[in-house]
């Protein structure tokens, strides 16, 4: 195994011993547990408190199968650089394709399904694809608009193939002898993928990932979390996924849909956790509320689960405190920070957020996130809309004044690849290092913490002052029939009608007139009584859920809401 491993590094690790190709860290996990499951997927029916059948993959399995997929993609002619659109259901083999792909040097596309047909063709067609690795209806799809994919000549069905779909499948690759895979000269600058972010604030833009991006993000995530080889992962989110198998960790996939975390059916996941023996899971805030409140009402625990995390939106004190109900007493729930374009950039656990910051939150301080990672550096700035080209044309902020943040490091991507004009809105060059400007307001405290206080386009301009979403809506939030609110803004920004929006929890949603009218009258009571929130007087009590993006299904589309209370209070 010694020479094994040192064979490894010769071809994956540049001289001073850092990994290269970032896939290369899964060929080490093979050789130090090769006989350890690497990904276990639920088959058949599910069926209540019963063991339910696994596909299983141990490292080494996983190594040589990426390893014969890799060989049939050399083989088919793709080369480093390429850029090869992945559409494929989150599993084992999405799992097992990102990491062929990325084995061959190619520049993996990854995209979220349900952005919306419109927003996924024009997203895909920007990126200019080599190929498509997809599922029979992403190929009809693509076969359909030849004008918008004129290069992907490379193309490779996952799943059942038709007659008309191309060929090979992967089915073919699987089947190419494993020891074919030639790995390629790359370096830590090289490309690696194309990631989208969710779109939430805009259309969606293309980040660019390469192997240093990949690599520090695990680096930074086993130093920070003490992750050890040996753990079990529920993995809620298929980035999380791929992290698991290049850290040692066996991932179990859920039996769920990635894109509607919020309709999770929790009994499926805690039976798979207990079936497993699941020592750590991660999900959206709104996986976790569905899973905590059911804990809660059924009496359930969780006690292998020892390591929770959570990201993509503030997660209410309330879920934090569910789950730690859930969990093995000596258990830890975390809320990393960060976005497509810097992750990870902080974290907090629920005991401090229990313990001190959440009462805070609740009075209107905004939702502290925590201390940064090792290698992140961070200011806040004031609130610029516009372009800042060079660092010296930011103006630092002392602690406790809200500004817009901005944070730099290896984990922090460079630059958009498309919608390439957000580049001068977001990116600001500091020598030779990039800067980038997360879009979000919120302050650092005298522990150098920062606390999140929403977006900064979503902030409500009066005539007056600026109203920031986070602080006001957690005042609302403490109204104990109310799950969540949205702060918009209607008018034109300098002159805007603040507004705040509510959903209530589904029992508590009124059915009859009189029940709305005492909801609202409560609700304006809440908002008189901080200085924060007394010029909020429209209060809103939304039909239905607020929409929300599709990746977490926890951050709000402010900018659909807005519409909607403007004709609600008949502004035109």
């Amino acid at each position: 195994m010694p020479n094994e491993v040192e064979r490894i590094r010769t071809e994956h690790m540049s001289p001073g011993a850092d990994v290269v190709n970032v896939a290369a860290r899964l060929a080490l996990q093979a050789l130090l547990q090769p006989n350890a499951v690497a990904i276990a997927s639920p088959l058949g029916k599910y069926r209540p408190g019963t063991n339910r059948p696994y596909r299983q993959l141990t490292f080494a399995q996983l190594e040589l199968h990426t390893n014969s997929i890799a060989a049939g993609l050399q083989a088919l002619g793709i080369r480093s650089g390429m850029r090869i659109v992945l559409a494929v259901r989150f599993g084992t083999d999405f799992i097992a394709l990102v990491f062929a792909l990325l084995k061959v040097g190619a520049v993996v596309v990854l995209i979220d399904p349900g952005m919306g047909r419109r927003n996924l063709i024009n997203c895909l067609e920007q990126t200019q694809p080599d190929g498509f690795v997809a599922i029979p209806l992403a190929q009809l799809v693509r076969m359909c608009l030849p004008h918008r994919f004129p290069t992907a000549r490379f193309n490779v069905t996952v799943g059942r193939r038709l007659g008309i779909l191309p060929a090979p499948t992967l089915l073919q690759l699987e089947r190419t002898p494993s020891s074919l895979y030639e790995p390629p000269e790359l370096e830590l600058s090289s490309p690696a993928a194309i990631i989208f972010t969710t779109g939430s604030t805009g259309p969606p833009k293309g980040v660019l990932y390469t192997h240093r991006t990949f690599n520090s993000q695990v680096d930074q995530l086993v130093a920070h979390y003490g992750i050890q080889p040996g753990g079990k992962d529920l993995s809620g989110f298929p980035l999380f996924g791929l992290f698991n198998a290049v850290m040692g960790t066996t991932t179990i996939i859920p039996d769920m849909d990635p894109t509607r975390p919020a309709d999770v059916d929790p009994p499926r996941l805690l039976d798979a956790i207990d079936q497993w023996q699941v020592t750590q899971a991660f999900g959206s805030p709104a996986l976790w509320t569905a899973v905590g409140r059911y804990c809660v009402e059924h009496g359930r625990r969780v006690p292998t689960l020892r390591r929770v995390l959570s990201a993509g939106a503030p997660v209410p004190p309330n879920v934090l405190e569910s789950m730690r109900v859930a969990i093995h007493p000596e258990g830890e729930m975390f809320t990393p920070y960060g976005a497509t374009e810097a992750l990870p950039i902080a974290s907090i656990e629920s005991r401090e957020v229990l313990e001190e910051t959440a009462a805070k939150t609740r009075a209107g301080a905004g939702t502290c996130v925590g201390r940064k990672f090792a290698g992140i550096q961070w200011r806040i700035i004031a609130i610029d809309d516009g372009p800042l080209a060079q660092l010296d044309q930011t103006h630092a902020l002392p602690a406790g004044e809200i500004g817009e943040l901005m944070v730099s490091g290896d984990v922090v991507t460079t630059h958009y690849l498309t919608r390439t004009d957000q580049n001068a809105l977001h990116k600001v060059q500091d020598g030779q290092r990039v800067w980038h400007r997360m879009g979000d307001v919120g302050y650092l405290d005298d522990q150098d913490r920062f606390w999140y206080c929403g977006r900064k386009s979503h902030r409500v301009r009066t005539a007056n002052t600026s109203l920031f979403t986070e602080p006001c809506e957690a005042i609302f939030n403490t109204h104990p029939q109310i799950y969540r609110s949205a702060l918009v803004g209607v008018g034109p920004p300098g002159d805007q009608q603040p507004v705040m929006i509510v959903e209530p929890w589904p029992e508590h949603r009124p059915r009859v007139s009189t029940q709305l009218h005492q909801m609202l009258t409560e609700l304006q009571a809440i908002g008189q009584a901080h200085a924060l929130t007394a010029s909020i007087k429209q209060i809103l009590v939304h039909p239905a859920r607020l929409p929300t993006d599709i990746r977490h299904n926890s951050k709000i589309f402010r900018e659909q809401l807005a519409p909607w209370a403007a004709r609600q209070l008949g502004v035109s």
